[in-house]
C-alpha cells in the first residue's frame, strides 16, 4: 500500500545546463532515492562511510508514507535543499557521469503532460557557483490516477512501454487521440487507452455524453473501415463529430450514416492546424477494445456502449426536430450536364443568364437568375449551420 501511494508521487524538475538550455524532466521519489544510494556507494569517503567527519554528500530521507499536504510540501522542500547542495559539490561528484545521466532528458520526458495545472508549489534552486549555471525548478508532487491493464501489450515504438495483464499504471496525460502517457514502476511511455480500465468500475467517468448537434471537423487522412461500426472516409471530407470518446475513436456523422473514426485523423474547422507530435510519431490509430484478445477485467459487468443503430436513430430524431433532415434534391437536366470544371469556373458566383445556350448566347426574353453556388463556395463563405446542411446533403 505504501509503495503504491509513493509511485504516484512524481516531481517535475526544470534543469538548466552549462549551455543555458533548460530541460523539463520527471522523476519519482523512489527513483531519486535510488540515485542517491548509488551516489553514496560511488563516493564512500564523501558519503562518510569511512569517517563521518568527511561526509559532504547531502542526506536524503528514505521513502515513507506521505499522508498529508504538509508532508508533501516538506518533501518538496527537502528535495530543493538536496538538489541545491548536490550541484554545489566538487566537480568530481556534481559533474560525474551518474549525476549527468540522472538529470539528462530521457525519451519519455519529451512527451510531458500539460504544464499549466502543475505550476503550483514550485521551488527554484540555484547553485552559489554562478559559473556553473545549473538551475533546478521542482514542482510539488502530481497525484495521478491509477488504472489496471486488461491484456498484455507489446510496444510498437520506442515511445511506448510493454505491459502485462493486471499491471497497475498511473496516468500522466490523457491525449484525445487515445494514446495515454503512463508510468508503471520505473517505466514511462505511451499506451493505448483501450488496454486500461478504471479501478472503481468498468465505466470511464470522464467520457462525455453524445452531442447530436455535432461539431464540424475535416478529415486529415483517409481511413478504410475495418469493422462494421466504423466509417470509411477520404482526406478532406467534412463530417460532424457527435460523440468524443476517450479511447480516441470518436463517433462521426456523414449524411445519414454514423460510425467510429480515429480522432487523430480529424481537425476542427476554423482552427489553426498544428502538427501533433504524437500523431507524427504514430502512423496508425490505437487499437479498439473490441479487437483485444483475452481481455481480463476485474469488473463483473462490461463497459456499456452505444450501438450505431442507437446513434443513427437519435441523430435522425434530433435532425427532424431541428428541421435539418436531408431531402434528396431534384436534379434538372442542366445540373446533370454541368461538369465539376464548369462548377469550379463559376466559383465566384457570377450570375449567368437563365436560358443561355451552351455557346453563351442569351435566349430572348429569358430572366436573369443566379445559379446555385458550388459546394466549395458554400463551405467557405456560409454560416456553420448552412455548412452542416451541405455536408449532410453532399452524400445523398
Amino acid at each position: 500500500m505504501k509503495t503504491k501511494e509513493l509511485s504516484k508521487q512524481v516531481y517535475m524538475l526544470m534543469v538548466k545546463w552549462n549551455n543555458l538550455s533548460e530541460k523539463l524532466i520527471y522523476r519519482g521519489y523512489p527513483e531519486i532515492y535510488t540515485f542517491h544510494k548509488s551516489l553514496m556507494e560511488m563516493f564512500p569517503i564523501e558519503a562518510g562511510d569511512i569517517d563521518k567527519k568527511d561526509r559532504i554528500i547531502p542526506a536524503l530521507p528514505a521513502p515513507k508514507w506521505l499522508d498529508s499536504q504538509k508532508s508533501t510540501e516538506t518533501r518538496q522542500s527537502t528535495l530543493a535543499e538536496y538538489c541545491h547542495s548536490l550541484i554545489s559539490l566538487p566537480p568530481k561528484i556534481s559533474r560525474c557521469q551518474l549525476v549527468c545521466n540522472f538529470f539528462k532528458v530521457r525519451p519519455e520526458d519529451e512527451n510531458p503532460p500539460a504544464q499549466q495545472p502543475f505550476k503550483r508549489n514550485e521551488t527554484i534552486v540555484m547553485s552559489t557557483d554562478k559559473a556553473r549555471g545549473n538551475t533546478s525548478e521542482i514542482s510539488g508532487p502530481i497525484i495521478l490516477e491509477s488504472y489496471r491493464v486488461i491484456s498484455d501489450y507489446s510496444k510498437t515504438s520506442k515511445y511506448e512501454i510493454n505491459l502485462l495483464t493486471g499491471d497497475l499504471v498511473e496516468i500522466v496525460e490523457k491525449s484525445p487521440n487515445g494514446w495515454w502517457f503512463c508510468q508503471c514502476d520505473t517505466k514511462r511511455g505511451w499506451v493505448p487507452a483501450s488496454y486500461l480500465e478504471p479501478l472503481d468500475g468498468p465505466e470511464e467517468p470522464e467520457d462525455a455524453d453524445p452531442n447530436y448537434a455535432g461539431e464540424l471537423y475535416i478529415t486529415t487522412q483517409a481511413y478504410k473501415a475495418a469493422q462494421d461500426d466504423e466509417l470509411t472516409l477520404e482526406t478532406g471530407e467534412t463530417i460532424e463529430v457527435i460523440h468524443k470518446l476517450l479511447d480516441g475513436w470518436w463517433v462521426v456523422r456523414k449524411g445519414e450514416e454514423t460510425g467510429h473514426f480515429p480522432s487523430m485523423f480529424l481537425h476542427k474547422t476554423g482552427e489553426k492546424k498544428e502538427m501533433d507530435e504524437n500523431v507524427i510519431r504514430r502512423q496508425i490509430p490505437p487499437p479498439r477494445r473490441s479487437t483485444i484478445r483475452n481481455a481480463q477485467s476485474i469488473h463483473g459487468k462490461g463497459r456499456k456502449g452505444i450501438s450505431q443503430n442507437t446513434y443513427r436513430r437519435n441523430s435522425r430524431r434530433f435532425l427532424l426536430q431541428k428541421g435539418d433532415w436531408p431531402n434528396q434534391p431534384r436534379k434538372t437536366s442542366n445540373d446533370a450536364t454541368q461538369s465539376p470544371l464548369q462548377e469550379r469556373e463559376n466559383g465566384d458566383n457570377i450570375p449567368k443568364p437563365a436560358g443561355s445556350s451552351p455557346g453563351g448566347e442569351l435566349k430572348k426574353g429569358a430572366p436573369f437568375i443566379p445559379p446555385r453556388p458550388s459546394t466549395e463556395l458554400i463551405m467557405e463563405r456560409c454560416t456553420e449551420n448552412t455548412c452542416k446542411k451541405v455536408s449532410v446533403r453532399k452524400t445523398n
